[in-house]
Formats: C-alpha cells, structure tokens, sequence
C-alpha cells in the first residue's frame, strides 16, 4: 500500500495518526498540495490510499477505517456515528474556524465550536468512559481529535469548562503515537503549517435555508453542458426499443447482463411488518423493476420459508398441523405482497418435493467431499414433552446481555448466537417446565476446513461487488476469530428429512435449508434452473436482506455451496439494510403495536404511498423508524406540493392554455441550462441506483420536480399566455419543456411507484417505448411529447393526509390504552390470569361509544370524498357544484367524529359567545 499526503493539510492529520496507532505496514509519499495522484480524479485528492488490487481511497475517514479495519479493529456503531458526524457537522464548522473576525464580528471558532464541543464534552461525561466509544482507542478517537487539533492546540481557546473533553484530548495528544503522526504530517513545520492550509480553502457556502435551494444555486453549468444536453434532446424518440412483455420462463441470454434476484425467504409464521417488508422484499422489487428499465436480463425469486420450530410452535398455538400453518399464512404473505406491488418472476415455498431433493444432493455432496462431521451436543430435553427442544422451543435470560426473553439460537436484544443450553433459567416454550440438559448426536458443516475457500471467495466477491458496509462488517467480525463447525441438523418432526441412515430420525436445520429454497423455488419455476444456479460466469447473484441474516448468506450457505462443489452461482451483490423501527419502539403484533403488511391496506392510504415512504426512509446506513407525523409531512410535501403539484401543472396548462396538445418549443439558454440540470439529476439517479443506493436515488426524482416548481414559477406561463406572440410562444417552450420532464419523471418512478407511474403516462399519453428506453446506457433524457402530441385527462396524482386521520391512525397503531377518559369514570376491571394472552385487536375498545367498524368505513369515504373535492378544484368546477361536495365532505367527517367517539364540533367552538 502506498500513502499519499500533502503538507499542512488535516486530513492528512487523521490518516499519519491511524497509521501509527495502528501499526499499519504502508509507504508514505509527500506531493505538493495541489498536484493530482488519483489519476481518474480531475482534481488533487489528499490524502489518498493505493490499495493493492490497485484502486484508490481517497476520503479521510474511510482510510482511517480501513487502517483501523486492516489492524483487526472493527468499526462500532458508535464510532460510524462519530465519524459522519465529524464529516458533515464538525468539519463545515472548522473550516470556517481560522477565518479572522470581520468588522468587530467574532470568528467562526468562538461561534460555532463551543456548542459543537459541548456535544462532545456532554457525551464523554454521561457514558463515563476515557474515549467517544468506550474503554479503548478507536478511530473515532483519532479522526476527531486530529480534526480539532489545530484550534484547540490554539491557547486563546479555553477548554476548561469541558473538563471531560480536555481530558480526553490531552491523553491523545500525550500518546507516542499522536505525536509522531502530527510531526510527519506537518514535517517539522508546527501547527501553523496546519492553519494556513485551512486558510487557503475557501469559506464554505451557507447552508441556511432549504439545503436543496443551496445545492442547485452551487450548480454551475458550462456552455458546452448545455448544448450537448440540447442536442440530445431534440433527437426525440426515434431510436427507441418498443416495449415488450416479459417471457417466462426467463433463462439466461448470451451477450446479456443476466441477473438472479434474491429476497431473503420470509418466515411463514406470522404475518411481516412493515420493517420485514422493505428489508427484504419492497428493496429487492424497486432494483428489480430498475434492472429491466435498463434492459438487464433478470430473474426475481422469492417464496415462504416453511420448515422449523417456529412453523410448529405456530401451529401448536393455532391448532392446526404445520402443512395447514405453511398454506394459511403462504397465502397472506402472497395477498400482503401483491397489495405492495411487489412483481415476483415468482413466489414460491419451501415445503417442496424440488427442496428435499437438492437439499439432500447438496448433504451428500458434502459428505462424500469431507466436510461433514459428527459429534455429540449437549442439548435440552423438556421431560414433560419428550422431547429435544430445538432453538425456538426453548427461551431464558440470554448469557452476553440478560435480555430476559433470548430464543434458544438468538438474543433479539444484542444480536448475539448462542447454544440454548447456554442460556440462563432456560424454559419449554410449550409447558414453561425447566428442561434438562441431555446428549443427542449432530452432523456439521466443517466450516474450518472450508474457510481458505471462503477467503479467496470473499476477498474477491465484496471487491468486487456490491456489498453494503454492514454486510462486509458482520462478515468480517464471523471470520476475525476463526470459523466453527456448525449444527446442520435438528431433533425435529416439521423438515426436510436427513438422508443418513444413523440420522434418520432428524431434520436440516432451518439454516441449512433455508437459502437451498432459492435454489428449489427456481426449479420449481424452471426445469432449467441450472443455467441460474451453476452458471457463475454469466450469472450476477444479488441477495437482498436485513443485516440479521448476513452470516447465513455470507458465511453457511456459501460455504455449502463450496463444499458441494458442483459449480455453484455464489452472490456477488450482498445487499442488508439495517433495521426499522416503529415511531421510538419496535413492531409487536402481540401488544398491537406497528402497522404489519395486512393492515397497510385498511388505512385507505394507497399501497404507492406506502412504498414512497418505506423507501424514503430505508434504513441503508443506519437504523430508521416509521413516524406517521413524519409519513404525513413526506406525503403533503413531497408528493403533494412537490412532485404532483409540478406534473399537474405541467399538465394542466397543456389542457388549458393550448387545448391539450404539446405546444411548439423554442429552447432559449434559460432552458437548456434547466435541462442540463434535470440531466444531470438522471445521472445522479442512475449511478446510485446501479449501486442500489436506493434512498439516495429516491432524492434526486424529488429534486428534478423541485427545480422544475421553480421553473414554472420563475416563467409564469399563466400570465405570459395572456401576452404578445413572444410572450405566448415562451410560455408555450416552459409548459412543452415541463410537460416533457413529467415523462422522465414517471420513468425515474417507475421503480419506487409503479401505480403513479403508470398514471402519469396514461395522463400524458405517453409513447409504449419510453418506459423501456429513457434508462438504457447512460441514461438518455430527450423530448418524449413533441409538438402536436395530444395528452389524456390531467387529474391530481395525490391527496393531502390529514392531521385528524393521522392521528387516529397513529392511536390505532400504538397499543396503548386510552388516558383521555374522565378520571371520576369507573373503568372496569382489565385483570387477567397470568398465563393469559394479552387483549388486543378489534375486540378491545378504546374509548366509549366508539364504533370500530363505521369507522373505518368512513374513513375510506371521507378520503374519496376529499380527492373528488381536490380533483374539483384543480379543474376550476363551478363554484356551486364545488360547495355542494365540499358540504358532503364536511358531513363525512362528522360521522366519522362520532364512530370514533369524539366531539363532532370543531374544538375552537367552546367557550365562545352566541
């Protein structure tokens, strides 16, 4: 590795201290600070890290970490929250520190620093501990203090008020290793080195206001940008490929992109939440629905995972047999994800005459390779059932963090695996006795046998590839310690049977068999579905799933595959989000809190919505929660003042100004620079979608609708059509331009919401082949609606979610009782026996006289109501017509004041005077 830095420059700092601490084999090299070392960079990058397969990293933090990384120092959640807040908090305010105070004004150190090392100070204090993660050193430690080195080594900047943060630099400073990195970074040239290299850079612009407003005024555009973007634009159509209806089966094709899209299997025991649902299968559906816009050949494969001690724990609960649990719930999970959209090549199952066969292929594979072992375990045995209890037959007080409800294979609390014999005051989930710990004997998966092919496999697949950060994390911290045999077989009736005829009496374990359902549901679709699976130099794999199950993808099932050795297509793409959450706490469906994926529908808000904000808020860096304060905010803002207010405009004026056909368009610069933009907002959009950056992506469709907004409003066609020839002809130019980004923007759509989408086209009239050649390439933005091109019928794509509906939904959702009951009001009597399954569901009332029913009922209709009132409006009805339907709307909410037990009055009425 090689190690490029310049004199005086922080960042530099950062990179020299991590690699003393961490002892880091790596040349170091000293170039001018504004010579160019990154060679596809058009600009000095520094520092910047050679790796040596030959590619470059060249952010601070990131080679920090990777340093860290290399040394065998994971980085924490605490430390990747520390350096984004270093990168997109503190470093703005830095640079504005060495700036000298302006006209008596103070400098940007005594205005902004103090709050932000108060942050700090506060957060050392409260957790006690000598650095920001914890007991021990970390590259969050080392990063911020090389960042704050060169104000606070500055005397005239007290830090005795924050006693903790001054302790906690000093012991940095003081370390051997501190210094030596400072003294080569500067080289020999002090702190003042150091300022004036910060000196040198230009003030940051302000980020007051509407951050979006400040990057599109930042964006500059050159002459040849525009021009290019204008002839490419007016080229229109006419090379187009039309639109062509998907042929199943779907085999790999020679010349082509060929992608095998997975979703992790969801359990078949429970209905999925909203978390289950964008963690694995709304991600996999939008990259799906992306891939063949771009003209990729794909495959979408998902299905029920239906094998298990949770499919008859289900069962037992429910008394019927684990066959009718797995076709009972298969068929809500299919009804819940064709409500979402969600477009499935196809949803299949695991309980399967194709799993049984190529699960017992792949064990016996493995056996006559080697890589199966046996040995005995100690396991629980519950005396009362007899019988072993398996992972989920048995709960306790999990041994790493007392989380007093650990499954016998998982703590949900710390995420740790564990042996259920490992846990404290273990219980028989079925008759909560304390089992015994008894002897049963196991076949394994030898793991260390398999782990120098895992290695040489990894190493290439995650560079490779797209694999998230979490996904290479939890893959490394699997590998750190050395790999374990482990367990594919259980004491169970409810499986796939184990072939061996000392095991007879066994099944795969859940995670043995598991992922082998992608492989048997693909068969189950396909005779040919080799030509997917044991076809790795054609075939791209993309595994999509929530952070939980990365091991079993990345580690177990690879390695079967491996030891199989028959030619597996292994995944290239690891694809996990982290979790979501529900408003401050997590779903429950047995205390009644969250929204799960049967209930989404009977809110009357439309599944397009839904999707919209799930993806808005996918948690791809870091944890995220669902918020119906913050769903609202999102749907009236962005969706409704935003994005569907320009497309109506757009198409509104088409229908009123020019009688529903697109006008003749004579672009000036103002235009061409505004499709310079939108253009490069495709491209934007394009290149995170290829890297299925998929919330990232979702902001630049917002973007473009944001610039087109302020290009209607800048223009005013509505008063420009009232003017001379010019006047009429530029309003013409904006509503044609505008009407035309409309197109793109339900192309860019599509993924995210394919209902609205299609809308939007049918509005628009749009040609069949747009949809399938806008995204093609490098993305191609042109004139789709030329002059003369008669639309359809312009309605308002959405309507405004109202705080009244809010808020009954999130009281609906919350699982907690009512505190609004007069406290001089008796309240009967709520106990129950203890063993007793707590209250929830439509039987409970939650406030008197509520009518759990009507309710609902009348909510759908006021929301129909208010969107005829909405679509009214918009096309200018007569003002009585409008009265009257606005008169019934206001009824409706009434009624449904009183079905939900409130005062049908508005509240602002009380205490006035008659």
């Amino acid at each position: 590795m090689k190690l490029f830095v310049s004199e005086g420059n922080p960042h530099c700092l950062k990179v020299k201290a991590a690699l003393e601490v961490t002892g880091v084999r790596c040349s170091v090299e000293y170039f001018n600070h504004e010579e160019k070392v990154v060679p596809f960079l058009n600009r000095p990058a520094f520092p910047a890290l050679l790796l040596p397969n030959g590619q470059y990293l060249f952010s601070s933090n990131t080679i920090c970490r990777y340093l860290f990384e290399v040394n065998g120092q994971e980085c924490s959640d605490v430390c990747n929250q520390w350096l984004e807040w270093e990168a997109t908090v503190l470093q703005p305010a830095l640079l504005q520190a060495p700036q000298k105070p302006v006209q008596g004004k103070p400098s940007g150190v005594s205005q902004v620093l103090p709050g932000l090392l108060n942050v700090m100070d506060q957060s050392l204090s409260k957790g006690g501990m000598p650095y920001l993660s914890g007991e021990f050193l970390s590259v969050a430690d080392v990063v911020l203090w090389a960042a704050l080195h060169p104000v606070l080594s500055d005397s005239s900047l007290a830090l005795g008020e924050h006693k903790c943060l001054k302790a906690w630099f000093d012991r940095i400073a003081v370390m051997r290793s501190s210094q030596s990195g400072f003294e080569k970074a500067l080289q020999g040239n002090g702190p003042q080195a150091m300022k004036s290299h910060m000196q040198r850079q230009p003030t940051p612009p302000s980020t007051q206001g509407n951050p979006a407003e400040s990057e599109e005024s930042e964006r500059v555009v050159s002459e040849e940008e525009m021009e290019a973007t204008a002839l490419k634009w007016s080229k229109g159509l006419d090379a187009c490929a039309p639109e062509t209806e998907k042929q199943h089966p779907i085999l790999p094709q020679e010349g082509k992109r060929n992608i095998l899209l997975t979703s992790a299997l969801p359990y078949v025991n429970n209905v999925p939440h909203l978390g289950n649902i964008i963690g694995c299968v709304l991600s996999a559906d939008v990259f799906s629905r992306y891939g063949r816009l771009r003209g990729w050949n794909l495959l979408f494969v998902c299905g029920t995972d239906e094998y298990g001690t949770a499919t008859e724990n289900k069962a037992r609960e429910e008394g019927l047999t684990p066959q009718q649990i797995c076709d009972k719930y298969h068929a809500v999970h299919a009804s819940i994800y064709k409500w979402f959209q969600i477009d499935f090549d196809f949803f299949g199952r695991t309980t399967t005459e194709k799993q049984t066969e190529i699960a017992q292929n792949i064990f016996w594979r493995l056996h006559k390779n080697g890589f199966l072992v046996e040995d005995t375990v100690e396991q629980l045995r519950c005396e009362k059932c007899q019988r072993f209890l398996a992972d989920r037959f048995v709960e306790g007080t999990c041994p790493h963090c007392s989380y007093p409800e650990a499954r016998g294979d998982q703590c949900d609390k710390c995420g740790r695996l564990i042996n259920a014999v490992e846990l404290r005051e273990p219980q028989c989930k079925v008759c909560r006795q304390t089992p015994e710990i008894r002897s049963s004997k196991h076949l394994f998966l030898d793991l260390p046998k398999l782990e120098t092919q895992l290695d040489q496999w990894l190493d290439k697949s995650t560079s490779t590839g797209d694999w998230t950060s979490n996904a290479k994390q939890i893959t490394r911290s699997w590998l750190r310690d050395g790999l374990k045999p482990r367990c594919i077989t259980r004491d169970l009736l409810w499986g796939t049977p184990v072939p061996h005829p000392d095991f007879k009496d066994k099944v795969f374990y859940v995670w043995f068999d598991a992922p082998i359902g992608y492989l048997s549901i693909t068969a189950n679709y396909t005779s040919e579905w080799e030509k997917w699976w044991k076809n790795p130099q054609q075939v791209e794999l993309y595994n999509f799933m929530a952070k939980d199950n990365v091991p079993f993808h990345s580690v177990v099932f690879p390695c079967s595959l491996l030891g199989a050795q028959d030619n597996y297509t292994l995944v290239n793409h690891l694809v996990a989000t982290e979790y979501l959450n529900y408003e401050d706490t997590k779903f429950s469906k047995s205390r009644g809190v969250g929204v799960f994926g049967d209930m989404a529908k009977d809110t009357g808000i439309p599944s397009d919505v839904w999707r919209f904000y799930l993806l808005f808020v996918r948690p791809e860096g870091q944890d995220s929660a669902f918020s119906w304060a913050d769903m609202a905010l999102k749907n009236n803002s962005e969706l409704l003042n935003n994005l569907g207010n320009f497309i109506n405009r757009a198409g509104m004026f088409v229908t009123k100004f020019f009688e529903g056909r697109v006008p003749v368009m004579e672009l000036q610069q103002e235009d061409k620079k505004f499709l310079a933009v939108v253009g490069w907002e495709l491209q934007q959009y394009i290149q995170l979608m290829d890297k299925v950056k998929i919330r990232d992506a979702l902001k630049h469709i917002l973007n473009i609708s944001r610039h087109g907004n302020q290009y209607i409003q800048v223009n005013e066609p509505w008063k420009k059509i009232k003017g001379g020839d010019s006047e009429r002809q530029r309003a013409g130019t904006v509503t044609g331009v505008s009407v035309n980004i409309s197109c793109l923007l339900s192309v860019m759509l599509f993924p995210y919401m394919p209902a609205v989408s299609q809308t939007i086209r049918n509005q628009l009239n749009m040609p069949h082949s747009c949809i399938n050649s806008m995204l093609r390439g490098t993305g191609t933005f042109v004139c789709v609606l030329s002059a003369g091109h008669r639309i359809g019928t312009v309605s308002p794509l959405f309507q405004k979610l109202e705080p009244d509906q809010i808020e009954a939904l999130k009281k609906r959702f919350g699982g907690q009782q009512p505190e609004d009951e007069p406290s001089n009001k008796k309240r009967p009597s709520t106990a129950q026996p203890a063993d007793a399954a707590p209250a929830v569901g439509p039987e409970v009332k939650t406030e008197v006289g509520v009518d759990a029913e009507k309710a609902k009922e009348l909510t759908k209709a006021v929301t129909e109501q208010g969107e005829k009132v909405r679509a009214l409006k918009a096309q200018k009805a007569e003002k009585g017509v409008i009265t009257a339907e606005v008169s019934k709307l206001l009824d409706l909410k009434k009624q449904l004041a009183v079905a939900e037990g409130k005062n049908p009055e508005p509240s602002s009425q009380k205490g006035k005077k008659k």
